[in-house]
């Protein structure tokens, strides 16, 4: 690991000083060459996440599809999504329009005196440990990512946006990132917060949304593929959450505005388990929303048009 932390610094190093820097200099932007440092560590981990699919997610859809691609147009589409998240499109957009706020939320509130929780300093000595931290933090992650996940289902309003991610009929590795952008600044927001709340490192933070966004591409493959009885207790696989895309199974299965459903897990079912809303039928279904196929709704075909198209819906006019 540290061979690997080593080479990434190394490589780090060099794309900012020889390609980020001095753009951000020509730009006029030189005090915030701090921030554009940890931006090159989000472009990369992108590039890293990008090359996984590609090299080894790629080849499993073809080996084990669970259904022929019908429809490259709208998983071109989905790639575009991808490629705006992962290498940090998204991320920028958000810094100039959102970080100020954030950054003077948190600084009033450490003025009056209302300092940071670390979780992982429950037990100096053990849970500050590297690994340890690390995973503490992503079970504490993706308990929040479970709730965040039932929020976008069982609150009407959210469901309107959320539901554009559902509308992929053709789900591949490239579907994780198909979203409304009002959406992802709602999560992404959240998720902010709660990493200042309980005090993750920023380099623990980016390896935990690394490692979750991996693996929800990996989710959204297409692919048959599960982990066994016992596996499939232990990790959210391609199966157990193609369920939750399922028409009329997974995300709506009470109905109209999908209060209840199963599978809402972001990298472990437990949650589900614990709470009741997990599923672990074997079956490989169609992915949609039911409307789709009852009331031929639009959701838009490109990017602009899937947007639009959930601004329409927030504003109960699609």
């Amino acid at each position: 690991m540290d061979w690997l932390e080593n080479v990434f610094s190394v490589v780090q190093q060099w794309l900012f000083e020889t390609a980020v820097q001095p753009a951000m200099f020509a730009l006029g932007l030189g005090n915030l060459l701090e921030d554009a440092y940890a931006a090159t560590a989000w472009f990369m981990v992108g590039l890293i996440q990008i090359g996984i699919l590609l090299a080894v997610i790629g080849p499993l859809q073809r080996w084990r599809p669970v259904e022929p691609v019908t429809d490259r147009a709208t998983i071109r589409t989905d790639m575009l999504y991808t490629v705006i998240h992962r290498l940090g499109v998204f991320r920028i957009a958000l810094f100039f329009m959102l970080d100020p706020w954030f950054d003077e939320a948190f600084g009033a509130l450490r003025t009056a005196g209302y300092g940071t929780f670390h979780l992982d300093q429950l037990w100096p000595g053990v849970t500050d440990t590297a690994v340890i931290s690390f995973l503490i933090y992503l079970v504490a992650f993706d308990f929040i990512g479970y709730w965040i996940h039932r929020g976008q289902h069982q609150w009407d309003v959210w469901w309107r946006l959320h539901s554009l991610h559902h509308a992929q009929r053709q789900m591949t590795m490239w579907s994780d990132n198909r979203n409304h952008l009002l959406d992802d600044i709602l999560v992404d927001s959240l998720m902010v917060v709660a990493a200042q709340l309980i005090g993750v490192a920023p380099g623990q933070f980016i390896a935990i949304v690394a490692v979750t966004q991996l693996s929800e591409s990996f989710q959204h493959a297409n692919v048959r593929l599960w982990f066994g009885q016992i596996g499939e207790r232990l990790w959210v696989s391609p199966r157990f959450h193609r369920l939750h895309h399922s028409i009329g199974i997974g995300h709506e299965s009470a109905g109209r505005n999908t209060v209840g459903g199963h599978n809402f897990g972001v990298l472990l079912p437990w949650w589900d388990m614990l709470f009741r809303t997990a599923n672990f039928e074997q079956r490989y279904d169609p992915t949609g929303v039911r409307d789709q196929v009852e009331q031929n709704r639009d959701y838009g075909r490109g990017f602009w048009s899937q947007q639009w198209q959930g601004l329409k819906r927030l504003a109960g006019r699609a």
